[in-house]
């Protein structure tokens, strides 16, 4: 299966609910199955990837960003935690991107982002990204259509620079509908264990469900490049959802042509006494 292909954002995106539902590797030739059978097709995936991760570290040479965007509860976190499950944390740096700190809105935007790309032989995750820096201000107002173009542009420029030195970008919109995210929401309220997670800011984003899908619709659009594509992944269901990322996150490691790297002396002479 190419999932790469597959998953591919279109180019006149159109972000429909009853998508986000959608299982296709469940309901094509037997694909997936259950939650029981997607859970260790996945677990398959992520041991390759773990092979795969220990190679980019080991050589230095390539760097993978994977940038994981979606409404609340769409599943950012718990995907992280699946998919790199097996991979030693050495080679791992994964940042979350909340509303700018003082600090932060002091400098352009771009700037606290920069910080946090991989570098050589490391595979980072961004939880939200860049990307909030002009979904988040374009719903609320605080910029125009014209600055919000002009983001976008910066946007296409700043992942040029990173493909060009090296980097694999790789990002992935989880999309879920807005009457799973309402039961998701509504578990975190009934769950004591779970109510760290509830956020009432995330009623206040729920009243702006449509403001917020056209943003996304016009964001992905207008950034999705050969090198820095975006996948639109359903994200109704949690193991399907998994099994999708891992594929991609697979195919993306496979296409990067990784190899160990040569030894720094003759091995076939060296004998350990």
């Amino acid at each position: 299966m190419n999932a790469l292909e597959r998953f591919r954002a279109p180019k006149n995106l159109k972000l429909r609910d009853e998508d986000a539902g959608l299982t296709p590797l469940r309901e094509k030739n037997g694909e997936g199955g259950t939650k029981q059978r997607e859970r260790a097709l996945t677990a398959e995936l992520i041991g390759q990837v773990a092979h795969f991760q220990e190679m980019l570290f080991a050589s230095r040479r390539q760097k993978l960003l994977l940038v994981l965007q979606g409404m609340d509860t769409s599943g950012k976190d718990g995907t992280t935690r699946v998919l790199f499950s097996q991979i030693s944390p050495m080679g791992l740096q994964a940042t979350g991107f909340a509303a700018p700190s003082e600090r932060e809105r002091a400098h352009d935007y771009l700037w606290r982002v920069h910080a946090h790309v991989p570098g050589n032989g490391m595979i980072a995750v961004f939880n939200r990204s860049h990307y909030e820096d002009v979904l988040v201000p374009r719903v609320l107002g605080d910029i125009d259509g014209k600055e919000t173009k002009r983001r976008y542009a910066q946007i296409r420029d700043f992942e040029r620079m990173l493909a060009e030195t090296g980097t694999t970008i790789m990002k992935v919109f989880l999309h879920i509908s807005k009457d799973e995210q309402k039961e998701r929401l509504q578990e975190r309220l009934d769950d004591p264990e779970k109510h760290w997670k509830f956020d009432p800011a995330d009623l206040v984003a729920r009243t702006e469900w449509d403001a917020y899908q056209r943003a996304y619709e016009d964001a992905i659009t207008a950034t999705n490049a050969e090198h820095a594509p975006w996948y639109i992944v359903p994200a109704d269901s949690k193991t399907h959802r998994n099994l999708i990322v891992a594929n991609l996150l697979l195919e993306t490691l496979q296409r990067m042509k990784l190899s160990w790297p040569a030894p720094k002396a003759d091995l076939d002479t060296v004998k350990v006494e």
